[in-house]
């Protein structure tokens, strides 16, 4: 079975709102076994609306829209999918005096416009909205099902939940479920990682591969299709286990694992308190560990003044220039661990160069240092600036020092 998601509302395509209604119903069509091919968003026009309800229903079983089944005059889904699968649109009556009964109850008086959420194309099947005022329906025709759901989150989840995954459960006999698996990894980029597992991608099948990559991060998705998610782990197992011969140590987590957590468990196993001092990491560093590690976590400084500089240098002695940036960022972790009496000090100095106006891979270098009362460990990154995507593989790279030291493993 194949299906389609159609997402209607102008204020999507002007990003008033974002759509997660449409990643929500994906993931939970993907745990029934239904194959999601295509997703497409449309403002609130007639002619648009018509025509991609039609070029769904040419490709997919089932078409499942969300919004515009409100009372106001730019609600036209009903109107739509009348037109394409060639029907009138009608008064329910059952759902206009449940209208009545509902605005009575709250003490209001149902107004003419309210009443066109009791209407829907001719034949189609009525479905209750305990939570809202606007009924769902389905039409069933010989393309295909749409199903038209609210726009409301929480009124779309509860409906396709106990509504239309029984539906479609009962109709095209669903039994299969598609599960997944995300193996993350780190210190390699997508490139490399592609060059190490590519025959496993290409000739993937059920498992399939694929690989995405995030600043700083590349994860691999293990995806497959069984009877139950039991059988479909059992799937993914073996394919895991090439992955981890080929990709090793770089593997640092799994699913919804971050950096952060596995690097949090490790400080909290070990028992070792740490530190950080950034400069055009902004904080990232700690921001992203200081929840995982809890009270281990003891400080982390930000280098945009002279008072915070001239406390590291009373700790730690004089800094090295800044542009020598390897020793600095070993000065500077050195200092921060001495300041902040902890095991271990972190630090993240960027030497940037240029216009610092681009958000990704800003021209520079940046320099990761790790200091131990016996070890000091360095890691040289080819960018240096202070956009989200920058900052973001700053510390993805720092924790990844952090946690390779706290392994035993070589950097």
């Amino acid at each position: 079975m194949n299906a389609e998601l159609i997402s209607i509302g102008s204020e999507l395509l002007l990003g008033q709102i974002v759509d997660t209604n449409a990643s929500w119903m994906a993931q939970r069509l993907a745990e029934n076994g239904v194959n999601l091919f295509y997703k497409t968003t449309v403002g609130d026009n007639f002619d648009r609306m018509t025509a991609i309800l039609d070029s769904a229903l040419e490709r997919a079983d089932v078409v499942i829209t969300g919004g515009g089944i409100g009372p106001t005059r730019d609600d036209l889904t009903r109107e739509a999918v009348a037109k394409v699968t060639g029907r009138d649109v009608v008064v329910h009556e059952p759902s206009l005096e449940e209208l009545r009964e509902r605005f009575q109850k709250r003490g209001f008086i149902l107004t003419k416009n309210n009443e066109r959420q009791a209407m829907i194309p001719s034949g189609a099947i009525v479905v209750k909205n305990p939570n809202g005022t606007a009924p769902v329906f389905m039409v069933e025709e010989s393309r295909g099902v749409v199903i038209s759901l609210p726009g409301v989150p929480f009124e779309m989840k509860w409906l396709f939940d106990n509504e239309v995954l029984p539906y479609l459960r009962a109709k095209f006999g669903l039994t299969q479920t598609i599960h997944y698996r995300v193996l993350k990894v780190a210190d390699i980029g997508e490139s490399a990682v592609d060059d190490r597992i590519g025959s496993l991608i290409a000739g993937s099948e059920n498992p399939t591969v694929g690989v995405l990559a995030h600043p700083g991060q590349v994860d691999v998705r293990i995806t497959a299709r069984a009877d139950s998610k039991e059988i479909a782990s059992s799937l993914i197992d073996p394919v895991e286990q090439e992955v981890r011969s080929l990709l090793g140590d770089h593997i640092f987590a799994t699913d919804d694992e971050t950096m952060a957590s596995v690097t949090g468990d490790l400080l909290r196993t070990g028992g070792k308190t740490l530190a950080t001092c950034e400069d055009l990491s902004g904080g990232a560093v700690a921001d992203a560990v200081k929840e995982a590690a809890g009270p281990l976590f003891a400080e982390g400084v930000i280098l945009n003044s002279n008072t915070a500089l001239d406390r590291l240098a009373e700790s730690g002695g004089e800094l090295p220039p800044f542009k020598d940036g390897e020793s600095r960022s070993r000065a500077l972790a050195r200092a921060i661990r001495r300041l902040a009496g902890t095991e271990i000090g972190l630090s993240v100095h960027a030497v940037a160069e240029g216009d610092q106006r681009t958000e990704n891979l800003g021209r520079g270098e940046t320099y990761l240092a790790l200091a131990t009362k016996d070890s000091e460990t360095v890691r040289h990154v080819r960018s240096a600036g202070s956009g989200r995507p920058d900052r973001q593989r700053a510390a993805l790279h720092a924790l990844s020092m952090l946690r390779r030291h706290l392994l035993g493993l070589a950097e």
